[in-house]
């Protein structure tokens, strides 16, 4: 039972020192949840992507303490950093239709700025209103305490 219990114990520290080190095992772990949504999307109907659902899960694993960003960190930033290449085949169909390229395309580019625009606005409201209420809370909790 000790020697299993060992084991066990050496495995996890192995396999979270893995996770910790390799990229591409935070790059399997990323897209292990992906599929994971992709899965869940599918078996519920979900009209949602798959990849959003991962993110949701991987989100609440970083916030419940399960997941550390450490454990994904390298993983995530790689794929920040060669975003653009998710971006090429989009770019390649836009040479496809040369509608995309006359009055159509200035109406879609229109829409994405717009709701760019929106998007940023409303998240930097959101992080404002969220800090100014940490605020306020703190200030209520010194007060309080003194």
């Amino acid at each position: 039972m000790t020697q299993n219990r060992s084991a066990l114990n050496h495995l996890l520290r192995t396999t979270r020192l893995a996770l910790h080190r390799s990229m591409l095992v935070q790059l399997g772990v990323l897209a292990g949840f992906w599929m994971a949504g992709e899965g869940v999307v599918r078996l519920v109907k979900l009209p949602v992507p798959g990849g959003i659902v991962g993110m949701v899960v991987v989100l609440a694993l970083l916030a419940s303490g399960w997941l550390r960003p450490a454990s994904v960190r390298r993983g995530a930033s790689w794929l920040l950093a060669e975003m653009l290449l998710f971006f090429v085949p989009a770019v390649m169909a836009v040479l496809d239709h040369k509608e995309l390229i006359g009055l159509d395309g200035l109406k879609i580019a229109a829409v994405i700025l717009l709701g760019t625009v929106t998007v940023m606005g409303g998240t930097a409201l959101a992080v404002d209103l969220c800090w100014r209420w940490t605020q306020r809370l703190s200030r209520e909790a010194r007060h309080v305490d003194a």
